[in-house]
Order: structure tokens, then C-alpha cells, then sequence
């Protein structure tokens, strides 16, 4: 019997995509190795790491990183986006090889978006480092790459959870990794029949919407410049409407995605307590996606017996 090749699809997610991490060693615990692997934004770094054998020494570095270690990689421009990039790409650089994707010894892919014309690209052959940047160049965050020609951003967009990507390079079987499945329990925005609202300081102060001490200041910039005027209804901040914007296309787009594509197994670690730029929290997010694999493990053992030998 020929035997099935597993695919593993790892999607978007920011800085909950250190949940892969916990997926991938858990997989390998129970004796499940991809044969494919493909990546959209974090989950393209990830898979990347996975395919270069870099991933143990990626995981020591992300399981040490601070939140002040983070924002020493963020060099900001405001050219295409608030962070150009560069910082951060030279210390994956000492982490994960230069090389030719097709040279790897599993196939892989990553997904990002055209910006001129919307259209999804697959990331097949090339860098892998330059795969990796235009993957995660989330729009307004990180500045766009220019590759062949063309203007790319954050494969999230248009396939947040790459299944089509997976299945286009052979695999038979599809395990998918959603990071964005509980993301609009996330925020508790105001409620416009409630008058007289009390201050919601502590939600605003703790940095969770955008996630990470570091964006504090800008929570606070934002405040003062919409000043202290008392209104009939308390109004969600600038940055509660970005992040639940984000959080809702993220999931629409994932569901009409997989809707049309559906992997043979789903995995939803539970991470909507991590927010988007809250890098410094992998031990927690490695711990959900280990968490995940170990709650639907029946159905990895299925899986398991269908292939032969096993």
C-alpha cells in the first residue's frame, strides 16, 4: 500500500503562532512527522525553522525572548509600516539557514498576498529567509516585501490557514493549525445601552489589546488625544476597533477558507488570552498547542492507524 503522505498547515496568528511549536513536538511525541509542510505569516517562520532542522535552537531563543528583547528587534520607519523588518530578519538570519526551499528535505511552502493585485502567491522555490519576510509582513505592522517584481504582504489576508497550499504539494492527509478560532471572546468592547459606563483603566492599562507592555504608550497617546470629554455612552478606543477588526476578518476569512477546503483534522489551541504582539508569552502559547494535540489525541491515534506499518 502506498503510504499516505501527512501534511501539516499552519496558519496566521501573530504571536500566538508560538502555539505550532507546542503542535509539532506534540505531534512527534505520538509518532506523527510531516511529510509536508506549508505556512501562512508565523506559521511560515515556524514551519521554516521545522524544515531547516533549526527548530530546537529556534525554540530555545523564542522561549527566552522578553518583551524588551522583542522591541530592540523593531526598527521603526513608518515607510509601508510602523516596523521595516530588517532587525528582526538579520536574527532569524542567525537562526534559520539561508536556503533554497526546494533544497529542503521536506516541501514546503509559505502564502502571501500580491498588494497591486490581491491575488494569494505561493511561495515555492527562492529564499526561504525572503519567503519567510513577505509571509509575515502583517499590513500597517510590518512593511511590505518587494519580491519578483511585486509588492507582498501577509499571506493572512486572503488564506490565513494554508490546507489548498498543503494539498497542492502532496500531501495526502491534511492536519490544519488555527490559531484565530476563539478570537472574538477575546475583547469586551462597551455596550451602548449601558449609560453612564465606569472606566475601564484596567483593561486599557494592562496593554491587552494589541498586547505587550511595549504598546502602552501608544494606548496612552491615543487617550489623551481623544482628550477627557464625558459622553452619554462610553465609545471603544482606536485600538479596540483595530484589534476586533482584525480578529473578525481573521475568522471569517478562516472559516470561508476551510469551508471550501477543509483538512482532515482541525486543531484549535485555545489562545485568545494572547494578544497580537505578545511574542514574550511562548511558553504559554507552546503550552496550548501542546495542550490541543493531547485533548483530540483518539483522533491522532486514527490517524495513526491509517497509515500503514504504524
Amino acid at each position: 500500500m502506498k503510504r499516505l503522505r501527512i501534511g501539516l498547515a499552519l496558519g496566521s496568528g501573530s504571536a500566538r503562532g508560538w502555539a505550532h511549536i507546542g503542535v509539532i513536538r506534540a505531534l512527534k511525541a505520538r509518532g506523527i512527522e510531516p511529510d509536508v509542510v506549508t505556512g501562512t505569516s508565523i506559521g511560515a517562520l515556524v514551519g521554516a525553522a521545522y524544515v531547516t532542522e533549526t527548530l530546537d535552537p529556534f525554540s530555545q531563543w523564542v522561549e527566552r525572548l522578553s518583551w524588551r528583547e522583542m522591541v530592540s528587534l523593531l526598527d521603526v520607519r513608518f515607510n509601508g509600516g510602523l516596523i521595516d523588518g530588517e532587525r528582526l530578519l538579520d536574527a532569524l538570519e542567525s537562526l534559520i539557514p539561508e536556503r533554497d526551499i526546494m533544497s529542503c528535505g521536506i516541501p514546503y511552502g509559505a502564502v502571501a498576498t500580491d498588494l497591486t493585485s490581491g491575488n494569494e502567491v505561493w511561495l515555492r522555490d527562492g529564499s526561504i529567509l525572503a519567503a519567510i519576510r513577505a509571509s509575515i509582513a502583517l499590513p500597517g505592522l510590518f512593511s511590505p516585501t518587494q519580491l519578483d517584481g511585486r509588492w507582498l504582504v501577509d499571506g493572512g489576508l486572503v488564506n490565513p490557514v494554508p490546507v489548498s497550499l498543503c494539498r497542492a504539494l502532496g500531501a495526502d492527509l491534511v492536519i490544519a493549525v488555527d490559531l484565530n478560532s476563539d478570537l472574538l471572546r477575546r475583547h469586551d468592547i462597551p455596550d451602548p445601552q449601558a449609560p453612564d459606563p465606569a472606566p475601564r483603566e484596567a483593561v486599557i492599562e494592562d496593554g491587552a489589546l494589541l498586547g505587550g507592555p511595549w504598546m502602552r504608550w501608544l494606548t496612552r497617546l491615543v487617550r489623551r488625544q481623544g482628550g477627557d470629554k464625558r459622553r452619554d455612552v462610553e465609545w471603544p478606543s482606536i485600538l479596540e476597533v483595530v484589534a476586533r477588526s482584525l480578529n473578525i476578518m481573521s475568522v471569517r476569512i478562516t472559516r470561508s477558507r476551510m469551508a471550501g477546503d477543509p483538512p482532515d483534522l482541525l486543531l484549535m489551541p485555545r489562545l485568545a488570552h494572547i494578544g497580537l504582539m505578545e511574542f514574550h508569552r511562548a511558553e504559554e502559547a507552546i503550552g496550548a498547542g501542546r495542550d490541543e494535540v493531547e485533548r483530540i489525541g483518539a483522533e491522532l491515534d486514527a490517524i495513526l492507524g491509517r497509515r500503514p506499518g504504524n
